[in-house]
């Protein structure tokens, strides 16, 4: 009975007796546990749950092939993502690094799908069918990870608890932390509790092992010195106009040379004045004067310095524009408050700076905080924190339009976002893993990344077609997805393509399902090259390879091939091969490995000659 209740729990309940009703009680009554439940009896399992093969198919015309291309490095695969980690868990077990997916949010707006059909809001078993769905795709990816690999989920607040259970569920005791994001600038009451909801979370498990890169700390900067000591020089100001903080918009004084210096009415001053104090006020940290008698100012020991005698040269001076300037914006101006103070004093065109030493400073990166600073922010850093900066939902909707003419996806993650966090976690040469690509944002960071470091780091992109009754045609992964790859790796607008050794290039790879029994009759010699290269090289053909002995891989000292079919030619050309490409070993995969490998040996050819079929088969198989 148990094994029909978890097939449909609830269609059986009606026709069980009192012991058997009973007996099912106790039994879920002893199995809870602390942590997350869901209802997994009581939901039909996902369809894609099945004893079937997976095998891949190229598809060259989809994919970039560049000139001088010999491999695909890169993939970007076509179908159900339980599908197609499935067949990764066959070829990737154990080489991903990184995996970074943004799954469907659980909203209730019918954004994903389970068992064909689009879950509601008003679905009973909703977040039970989202936490199965999740499970059986995440329980997939732990083992592509490789001993220090980590994955990186983004969620909405409203499920991020249910999912960092999860998480712990299938990742137990490997929570890193998780990362906060500012996902949009608006204040939409949200809720309908006056409340704006305007974060994101990227939650983070990792392998023991893996660790971020954090930001390598560089003391080239720190070229003044002060006796022994060597220093740096800081900003002063802060991101706010004089009338949103007179308090803090004042001249600064050098006591030692008698100049002042006005400050920029765009971006006032860091730090108290004692003279714009009021009474009884109490102020954090030291201010201007107190830092100025400690010498942690900077003062310019080599700029002009002008008196303006009386006010109608001080304002000829400034219709000339000839007065203290930051960058475009003068620093004295008519409408300016008090301007007759500058009259008759000494006034510096120079910039004063704090000076920050470099003793005490430990030699190691800084760990990066979990704080995603917005970029309209990006002023309010705080000194000494590795607080990555990136844009919200809006830069990425922006650049999906910028390289497709239009909004082809919805709520694309921003790159800077992507970037900020594959920076830290990639390598230049580790596999980064995407199995909700939707419009391929991981793909270009990669590229990107690489550019930037030389690296050559590589991706896997999974996306479903999306095809529905209403659109049976439509094709996500191919028209959007890949399209979107091509175009930025050919360059778009002003931007640069990019190479084959910065990663401009990819395969198109659709999914054939074979039941088991008819894999020996139904494959393909191309479905076993692709595989086989894909598990050997991490890598897919360019191009279907033609005749009886195909090459599939090489390393330092063999050569592995495939043999579809065994005849005398064959075994000439093997025989051949050993001393052609001047390998030790010969590793080839056949129908018929044991007479194959006697024919071979009776040659006086060393082979090791596995099972084809077994190949084909070998890590694949649903999980309930």
């Amino acid at each position: 009975m148990k094994n029909a209740g978890k097939q449909n729990l609830l269609d059986n309940l009606e026709q069980m007796s009192a012991p058997e009703l009973r007996r099912l009680l106790t039994e879920h009554l002893t199995r809870q546990k602390l942590g997350l439940y869901w209802e997994r009896d009581a939901i039909a399992h996902d369809k894609a749950l099945n004893a079937n093969v997976v095998l891949p198919r190229l598809v060259r015309e989809w994919s970039h092939t560049p000139e001088g291309c010999t491999e695909h490095r890169n993939l970007i695969i076509e179908g159900d993502n339980f599908d197609s980690l499935r067949l990764l868990r066959a070829t990737h077990a154990g080489k991903v690094r990184v995996i970074y997916i943004d799954p469907p949010y659980n909203t209730g707006n019918k954004d994903w799908v389970y068992n064909d059909s689009y879950v509601g809001k008003n679905d009973r078993w909703r977040h039970s069918q989202w936490l199965e769905f999740l499970y059986q795709r995440l329980t997939l990816a732990r083992d592509l990870l490789t001993a220090d690999g980590v994955i990186l989920v983004s969620i909405n607040d409203e499920n991020r608890a249910r999912l960092e259970l999860l998480m712990d569920e299938v990742f137990p005791g490997r929570r890193v932390g998780c990362f906060v994001w500012r996902s949009r600038t608006g204040g939409n009451d949200t809720k309908g509790a006056f409340f704006s909801d305007n974060h994101e979370h990227v939650l983070v498990y990792a392998n023991q092992g893996f660790r971020f890169t954090g930001d390598e700390k560089s003391y080239s900067m720190y070229k003044y010195q002060e006796g022994e000591r060597l220093f740096r020089l800081s900003d002063l100001t802060k991101a706010h106009d004089f009338r949103e903080r007179p308090n803090t918009y004042y001249p600064i004084y050098d006591p030692e040379t008698n100049i002042y210096y006005p400050c920029n009415p765009q971006r006032v001053w860091a730090y108290a004045s004692e003279r714009k104090i009021k009474e009884g006020q109490k102020i954090r940290g030291d201010t201007i004067e107190a830092l100025t008698a400690k010498k942690l100012i900077w003062f310019p020991l080599e700029q002009r310095v002008e008196i303006f005698e009386t006010l109608e040269q001080l304002k000829e001076a400034i219709q000339r524009k000839d007065v203290p300037m930051s960058g475009s914006i003068p620093l004295l101006f008519d409408d300016m408050p008090d301007l007759e103070f500058w009259v008759g004093k000494q006034i510096g065109y120079g910039r004063p700076a704090f000076k920050r030493f470099k003793e005490g400073l430990k030699n190691e990166n800084q760990p990066i905080s979990s704080w995603l600073t917005p970029r309209q922010e990006q002023d309010t850093l705080v000194e000494g924190l590795n607080m990555p900066v990136v844009g919200t939902t809006e830069e990425g909707s922006k650049e999906l339009k910028e390289v497709m003419g239009d909004k082809a996806f919805p709520y694309p993650k921003p790159p800077s976002l992507l970037k900020g966090l594959l920076a830290q976690a990639t390598r230049p040469g580790d596999i980064v893993l995407d199995f909700f690509a939707g419009s391929g944002t991981t793909a270009q960071v990669v590229m990107e990344l690489n550019a930037e470091d030389g690296g050559q780091r590589r991706f896997v992109l999974c996306s479903s077609t999306e095809a529905n009754d209403k659109e049976p045609a439509r094709n996500l992964c191919r028209d959007v997805c890949a399209e979107r790859m091509r175009r930025v790796m050919q360059g778009y607008g002003n931007k640069a393509s990019y190479s084959l050794e910065q990663g401009g290039e990819f395969a198109y790879l659709q999914l054939d399902k074979l039941d088991a029994s008819d894999v020996a009759l139904d494959a393909t010699a191309e479905h076993a090259a692709t595989l086989l290269t894909m598990r050997h090289a991490s890598s897919a053909p360019v191009a279907h390879q033609s005749g009886s002995v195909r090459l599939i891989a090489k390393g330092a000292d063999w050569l592995m091939t495939l043999c579809p079919t065994v005849n005398n030619e064959v075994l000439d050309e093997l025989c051949c091969l050993p001393e052609q490409y001047h390998e030790a070993r010969l590793v080839v995969y056949a129908s018929r490995p044991k007479a194959l490998a006697a024919l071979l040996a009776e040659r006086g050819v060393e082979a090791q000659v596995h099972a084809l079929h077994q190949a084909l088969i070998q890590g694949q198989g649903g999980r309930q």
